[in-house]
């Protein structure tokens, strides 16, 4: 009888501790950042339930983990560039945009995981191997934008910034020529069941490490003109501070 409650005690401990390693290794691995409770209304692809950056050196690790399978749902394919839409993996930051080589001052800065099955924004890369660097939009990329506000995509709404006929704004070399302020470097997401994960160089890690950011899930759209405002975001899916109050402080 001593043995069996000995034995019983025994592997009582051992679970106890299997189950302390874990959250401590969950806790670890959520450290820091923006942490959301879920929202029924919102597909578990899109409902965040944490967000951060980390840095290594001189690369800042963009992280957000979802309810569901990350990137498990994209857009449905029109056929056509008018109206289409983009499905999106967004983090607003503080960091003024000329530290990826747009003008000062221009807006958000936020950087994105992207899929839109009906154009291509990445003409420097061929995400799905075919030898056509131009078709494959659908497939998750990343992003550079400037946002701010124009209510011309809806009341409070936010746009990525139009670049004017004929002015010559400071553009970031891997420009895909598009007339907004978008740049598309070129880093991989990579996906792994809940979460999604960036890899971002800087030269310098200490402007990043000193910043601000929030998470944002979202859907945008080109105008059915595809004229000025050009991509709209038209369907907020979840924010991860709830106000984009940019909260969340970079970990080190």
């Amino acid at each position: 009888m001593n043995l069996q409650i000995s034995l019983s005690q025994l592997a009582s401990a051992i679970a106890l501790v299997i189950a302390s390693a874990s959250a401590l290794a969950h806790d670890t691995a959520h450290s820091g950042g923006i942490p959301s409770k879920p929202v029924a209304s919102v597909k578990a692809p899109y409902d965040i339930a944490h967000t951060q950056i980390t840095t290594e050196g001189n690369t800042a690790v963009f992280h957000m983990a979802v309810s569901g399978r990350a990137g498990a749902l994209k857009p449905t394919k029109t056929g056509k560039l008018a109206g289409s839409r983009v499905f999106s993996y967004v983090w607003p930051t503080s960091l003024d945009p000329a530290v990826v080589g747009f003008e000062a001052k221009a807006g958000i800065l936020a950087f994105a995981v992207t899929s839109h099955p009906d154009f291509d924004d990445t003409p420097l890369f061929d995400e799905n191997g075919d030898g056509n660097p131009g078709n494959d939009g659908n497939v998750w990329h990343s992003h550079w934008v400037v946002l701010q506000s124009d209510e011309a995509c809806g009341k409070g709404a936010l746009k990525v910034v139009d670049i004017p006929d004929g002015s010559k704004s400071k553009l970031p070399k891997t420009w895909p020529g598009l007339p907004i302020l978008i740049d598309s470097p070129g880093w991989s997401p990579r996906f792994k069941a809940n979460t999604l994960e960036v890899r971002v160089p800087f030269d310098d890690i200490g402007v990043v490490q000193a910043g601000g950011f929030d998470g944002v899930t979202a859907a945008l759209r080109v105008n059915a003109s595809v004229h000025n405002p050009l991509l709209c975001v038209v369907n907020v899916f979840k924010v991860a501070s709830g106000d984009l109050s940019l909260p969340g402080k970079v970990n080190q």
